[in-house]
Formats: structure tokens, sequence, C-alpha cells
């Protein structure tokens, strides 16, 4: 078992967690409807090419486009309007020097044009002429044959999140079904004496239990699949019936509070019964959230969350979202970088300890253009400061702080 307290930065309980992460487990086939924020199992390659022909992407004349070349509205180029493109067909003739074809956008281009000119730039001289007053080149507004994708290539890579553009894309290439990876299954407990049901009344010294439900919606927003397993007690063998059942059911489980020495040690004390390794660290450099627990259990992650709903919260979205969302936690600054996108001026100073990162709760103003961060503060235990919030803002590990005006690094809820 660790060592209680042996604090780790954020970087190395990451490197930690994902030393232990077993293999990904084989994909199952799903209709791509059903696909839509899912990760990929195996990569999709285009069979075809897409499009499958020369198509318009304009209402207008197809065309040769030497013929263009040197028209100006003071000296039209003059074609012969020999035939139009009907759309879903092949057209039935080939375009000769001198001639053009009426086409509609998504048209298949006839034989012998490689350019469509826009009708805004024609004049109709009588019934089979028109003069062309601004010339194209080859290919302009014109998508060629495999332009979209080529057959043979890589439509979607592997691990890649299906959005909702994605599912055009794979009908466009005839795929039907996809090979995704099946939600995390997540079993989260509660723990603490002082918890209720939120349907009862509390007595004095009691309070409703808040974690269960924002962690069943952080990790169902995060693709994740949770399972509450209600209130625990304090009580070894209660923890561990819980613990057991959660772990037999599901494929991370994530236990919040115990955060008092005695709870502690009886949570603590069961994990380490449970099976190896068992707790992999205990304590983040990071405020809020120090107390974090991460152990391994039969090659499923388990996580100890702090018990104030504001701290288990902020440690769900740095420890627990990105292996739900993507499997991983970011392998390059590139990646790293994008998990606080936002760039926003912080309204006050605001301090913090060098060697530790911290996050502040932080609403979103913009005026004149610039985004402004003004810290939303209270204590972690309170609900509402996440709730009055917009969004993380980080202060580095190296950094001992920021001053009012700084830039900060912030990512919205």
């Amino acid at each position: 078992m660790a060592e209680l307290f042996t604090v780790l930065t954020l970087d190395e309980a990451r490197a930690a967690i994902m030393s232990h992460m077993p293999v990904v487990s084989a994909g199952v086939k799903v209709p791509i409807l059903e696909s839509l924020g899912r990760r990929l199992a195996a990569e999709v390659r285009a069979v075809d090419d897409v499009p499958a022909f020369n198509r318009s992407t304009v209402d207008g004349y197809a065309v040769k486009a030497k013929d263009t070349y040197g028209a100006s509205e003071g000296i039209p180029s003059y074609v012969d309007v020999s035939g139009e493109v009907l759309i879903g067909r092949v057209p039935s003739g080939r375009v000769n020097a001198g001639q053009a074809w009426y086409i509609a956008t998504g048209g298949m281009l006839p034989e012998g044009t490689d350019a469509v000119v826009m009708v805004e730039y024609t004049e109709e001289l009588d019934s089979r002429t028109i003069g062309i007053n601004r010339p194209v080149a080859p290919g302009e507004n014109v998508i060629r044959i495999g332009e979209d994708i080529a057959a043979g290539d890589v439509a979607l890579p592997a691990g890649h999140r299906i959005r909702p553009q994605d599912l055009g894309l794979l009908s466009s290439i005839g795929v039907t079904d996809v090979e995704v990876i099946p939600p995390t299954k997540v079993g989260i407990i509660s723990t603490g004496d002082e918890l209720i049901d939120p349907l009862k009344v509390p007595s004095p010294g009691q309070i409703r239990d808040i974690n269960s439900y924002v962690l069943h919606g952080a990790v169902a927003a995060s693709g994740g699949k949770p399972r509450l397993y209600g209130i625990v007690p304090d009580d070894y063998e209660k923890m561990r019936d819980a613990l057991a059942r959660a772990l037999d059911e599901n494929d991370m489980v994530l236990i919040s509070g115990g955060s008092s020495v005695g709870a502690r040690d009886v949570t603590f004390n069961v994990i380490d019964s449970a099976g190896k390794p068992g707790v992999i660290f205990h304590g983040i450099s990071v405020k809020p959230g120090k107390p974090t627990a991460g152990a391994f259990i039969g090659g499923k992650p388990l996580f100890g969350l702090p018990g104030h709903p504001a701290s288990a919260l902020v440690i769900f979205d740095v420890l627990v979202a990105p292996l739900l969302r993507d499997g991983a936690y970011p392998a390059t600054e590139e990646e790293s970088a994008l998990e606080f996108p936002v760039k926003a001026v912080i309204t006050r100073n605001l301090h913090s300890a060098a060697g530790r990162k911290d996050y502040f709760r932080v609403k979103i103003s913009s005026k004149e253009g610039q985004l402004f961060a003004e810290p939303v503060l209270g204590k972690s235990g309170l609900i509402n400061t996440m709730i009055k919030a917009d969004g993380l803002a980080r202060i580095p590990a190296g950094k001992e702080g920021v001053e009012a005006g700084e830039i900060v690094d912030v990512k919205l809820f």
C-alpha cells in the first residue's frame, strides 16, 4: 500500500495511472447513428472516391477554361450553349471548343470541360449564345474526383471521437457501421456517516448527498456510463462489500469523501485488501484536491476523490475526464495547451504556492474584444461557487500566483 500523503505532482500522478492502465478492450460494431461521441476502435478507410465524379459547386456553365481566357466585361468571350446537365444523370454528350453546357450546383461535368463559369458572370445574347465576362482557371468552381477523400485513404483514424460532421463523412463513403470503444462503466460510491439521501430531511449534523449526483453527471458528460452505489458509511465490511460489487460490475470506480482520519483509514484498508497493486499514490500537489488518491485493483482504476463538491469536480476534470473521453492524458505540449484553451485577463491578484498547480473558479466576461476572468472565491465545500463559475483558471506549478491584468489559461465548463 502506498504511503499516505507521499505527494506527487499532477504529471507524476498521471504517469503513474497510465503505467497501470490496461490495454483497451476490443471494440463493438454499432450503426453510425449510434456512434456519436464514441471513440473508434479501428480506423475507417474509404472504399470509393468522394466525389466519384467531377461536380460543379455553383450554378453556371461548364466550359473549357481556355475558352474564357482574356474575357472581360468590355470584351466578353462568346460560346454556344449546346446542352444542359441534368442533376443525378450522366451527361450524354461531349463539349467541344467554343461550347458550353448549362449546369446546376452538384451536377456532373460533361466530358471535355474542366471548369464552371458562375451564371452571374455571363450574359445571354440569344437562346443559343452567351457572353462570358470573367475568365476561369482549370478546376475553378469544381470539386474533382476524390478531392474530398480518395479511395484507400484513412477517412477517420483509430481513437477518433465521432462528431456530427463525421457522420456525414462516413455516410458519404458508404459506411453504415463502425467499430467503437464501449463507454467506460463507472461505479460511484459516496462515503460519510453524515450523508443522507436527497429525499430525506437532514437532522442536525447531517447533509444531503451531493457528490453522487455531481459525479454521475460528470461521468455521463465525459462519455462514460455511470452507476450509483449509494451512500456507504465509514464501516469496513460495508465499504468492502460495496467496493467489491462496484469493481465487479464496472471498469472504473470513484469513491468520494471519507476525508476524516478514521474514515480515511477504513477506505484505504479496504482498497489495500481488495487487490494489487492497490493504492499507487495518495496526495497531489494541486489545490483544491490535495488528498486525492489513485489505485488499481484487478487492472481497474479507482480514484478516491475529495468530499467537498468543488474539489471533487476539479480533480475529476483533471484526472478522470481525460480517461473517459480519450483513454489517456495529453501527451504533448500542444495537447496539454488545449486542456485550457481560452486566454483571459485575471481581474485580481491570486496567491499560489510554488511547486503546486492551483485551479480557481472564474466567471468570464468580454469587453472590447478581450476576455476577462473574475475569480469566484469561496470554500471548496460550497457547490454554489461552481454554479456561478463559467470555468477554471489554472496557475502553473512554477508560479507563486498571478497579478491582476495577467493572462491566465482557462477551461470553460
